[in-house]
Parts: structure tokens; sequence; C-alpha cells
């Protein structure tokens, strides 16, 4: 029987551990109870705060909310906000988009699951 290499073995363990959350369905409830935190910057009811509003964001071109005032790097790029970009995002804002306002990211994957999947439930303005 052929031995894995101790390295190959633990690049293994960590691409499923890792690869099995990141994108799980989360618990809407739970992200909406989570995102209480994030509502000194953003809303969910339409209206701007330091960031920008947040409905309607599932799917939606990043840069794309009317009367928002983006940054460079938000406003150029081609990112549309789908399960894989919100997480990325969320792990680490300037890390995926030099430049963006954004400073704090979200370390536990379940917790970003769960944001996601409140995202996801809110509707357009």
């Amino acid at each position: 029987m052929a031995r894995i290499p101790r390295t190959l073995a633990a690049a293994s363990i960590v691409f499923v551990i890792c690869s099995g959350s990141a994108f799980a369905d989360g618990d809407a409830v739970r992200g909406e109870q989570l995102f209480n935190r994030c509502t000194a910057c953003h809303s969910v009811e339409g209206q701007n705060k330091a960031g920008p509003a947040l409905n309607g964001v599932f799917g939606r071109k990043a840069g794309a909310v009317e009367g928002y005032r983006y940054s460079p790097a938000i406003e150029n790029s081609d990112v549309v906000w789908t399960d894989e970009t919100l997480d990325t995002y969320l792990t680490a804002p300037a890390r995926m988009l030099r430049g963006t306002r954004m400073t704090t990211g979200v370390a536990r994957p379940d917790d970003r699951a769960d944001i996601i999947a409140y995202l996801k439930t809110l509707a357009a303005p």
C-alpha cells in the first residue's frame, strides 16, 4: 500500500475542512442576529450609512447602489455578489479588493455562511 506524504495528507484535510464550511448553506435567522454588528455601517432598509445599504445585494454588481460614493476599488471591480464572492470579501475585504473602505472581516466560516444566508433573504428596495 502506497504512503501519502504528510504534507499532502495535511493539505487534503485542510481543504476538506475549509471547503465544507465555506459555502455550506447558512442559517439566515442566526445570520440576521450576527448582522446586527454590521448595522453601525450598513442598513437593510434602503438608506446608505457609512457603507451602502445591503438590501438586494445578492446577485448585484458591486458598486451599484444609487447615491452611495464607493471607493475606486469597488467602482472599478467586475465583482457580482454571490456566495463565493461574498465569502471571500467578508473573509478579508482589503485582500480581495485593495483600496476598499471596508476593513473589518468576519473570521469564522460558519458566521460568514449565516450572514450570507441572511443577505440572500433581503429583497431589493
